[in-house]
C-alpha cells in the first residue's frame, strides 16, 4: 500500500535544459557566479551531476543559456515608439535586469556563442535605430555609449558600499574621522549638502545621465 505522503506528493517536474537553467539562474542570484558548479546545481535539482549533461554540455554552455534568459528579461525597442523613448525605456529595463541578475554585468556581451534572445535584442536595438534613419556608424556611436553607461553605472551600483542613510553617514564618517577638520573641504561639502540629505538616492542619478546622452545623441543625429 502506498503511504499518505506518497498519495499527495506532487510528482517531480521532468528535468530538462530551461529546469536546469533556471536553477543555475536562482543559485547565480542569490551566491554569485563564482561558486556556480554542475555539481552544486544538480544538489538544487535533487538529481546526479551526470544527469545535468544531457541537457548542457558543461558550465560554459550553462552560463551561454543563463545569459540568454537575462537578455529575454530585457524590454525590446519594438512598435511604432519614437527611437528616443524606446531607448530609453530599453535603458530602464536593462538597469532593472542587471539589478536583479548582478552576476551577468560583465558577462552580457562577451559569449561567443550567444543565443536566440541575445540575439534578437541586439538586432531590435539596431533596426529601432536604422529606422529611425541612423546610418550604421551612428548606430554604432549610440550602441556604444548607452550600453558603455548602462553597464557602468550598474557595475558602480554594485560597488557602492551603502543602501540607507544611516550607512552612507557611517560610511561619511568613518572616511573622514582619521583626517583633520577641512582637510577635503569640497569633497566635505557634497557629502554633508547632498550625498547626506534626506532622500537622496545615488540610483537616481542613472535617469539624469541616461537623458544627457540622449539628447546629445539626438543632436548628434540632427547635425549628420
Amino acid at each position: 500500500m502506498p503511504s499518505e505522503a506518497s498519495e499527495t506528493e506532487e510528482p517531480r517536474p521532468p528535468l530538462g535544459r530551461q529546469r536546469v537553467v533556471r536553477a543555475a539562474i536562482c543559485h547565480a542570484d542569490a551566491g554569485g557566479l563564482e561558486s556556480l558548479t554542475m555539481r552544486k546545481v544538480a544538489g538544487m535539482l535533487e538529481v546526479a551531476p551526470m544527469a545535468l549533461y544531457r541537457h548542457v554540455q558543461n558550465r560554459d554552455d550553462l552560463i551561454d543559456a543563463m545569459i540568454d534568459v537575462v537578455f529575454s528579461e530585457i524590454a525590446l525597442p519594438l512598435g511604432s515608439t519614437p527611437w528616443k523613448a524606446a531607448m530609453r525605456d530599453r535603458a530602464l529595463s536593462l538597469r532593472d535586469v542587471l539589478a536583479r541578475h548582478r552576476w551577468a554585468i560583465g558577462l552580457m556581451e562577451s559569449r561567443r556563442h550567444p543565443g536566440p534572445a541575445n540575439l534578437r535584442h541586439h538586432d531590435a536595438v539596431i533596426g529601432k535605430l536604422r529606422a529611425a534613419g541612423f546610418d550604421v556608424a551612428m548606430v554604432a556611436h549610440a550602441y556604444s555609449v548607452l550600453d558603455g553607461y548602462i553597464y557602468g553605472f550598474a557595475l558602480t551600483r554594485m560597488s557602492v558600499p551603502f543602501d540607507t542613510s544611516a550607512e552612507i553617514d557611517a560610511m561619511a564618517q568613518d572616511m573622514f574621522e582619521p583626517f583633520p577638520a577641512n582637510e577635503y573641504p569640497n569633497l566635505t561639502e557634497f557629502v554633508t549638502d547632498h550625498v547626506l540629505k534626506p532622500g537622496y538616492d545615488y540610483a537616481e542619478e542613472f535617469e539624469y545621465g541616461l537623458d544627457l546622452i540622449l539628447n546629445a545623441l539626438e543632436e548628434a543625429f540632427h547635425a549628420v
